[in-house]
């Protein structure tokens, strides 16, 4: 059995592991956000200015084509904000809790 590193994307060799997950965790919070609003895809896509495949995608983890900054936005035109978190590495090569997310609600 080997330990687990924290981060599943660097465990299964991506190339970037740490953006793989924090793109992950934003993808949690969307997909959270709209269930939580029992949006449907389509009103889903014109609150976040996106097309309805481009939501479905989002939604079933298909989040290749989309960056950082492109998740952060959706998540901001559902009126949450995005904290980033900078700190020291516990340990070299220590990667579990390098990018961190908060969860804040605008309104």
């Amino acid at each position: 059995m080997t330990a687990s590193s924290g981060n599943v994307f660097a465990d299964l060799g991506f190339g970037n592991p740490e953006e793989e997950l924090l793109k992950a965790k934003l993808v949690r919070e969307i997909r959270a956000i709209i269930k939580r609003r029992k949006l449907t895809q389509t009103k889903a896509a014109a609150m976040l200015g996106l097309k309805q495949p481009d939501v479905s995608a989002i939604v079933t983890g298909r989040v290749g084509k989309f960056s950082i900054d492109r998740l952060v936005r959706c998540l901001d035109r559902m009126d949450y904000k995005v904290d980033v978190v900078v700190r020291l590495q516990a340990a070299p090569g220590f990667l579990a809790g390098n990018c961190g997310l908060k969860r804040f609600q605008a309104k």
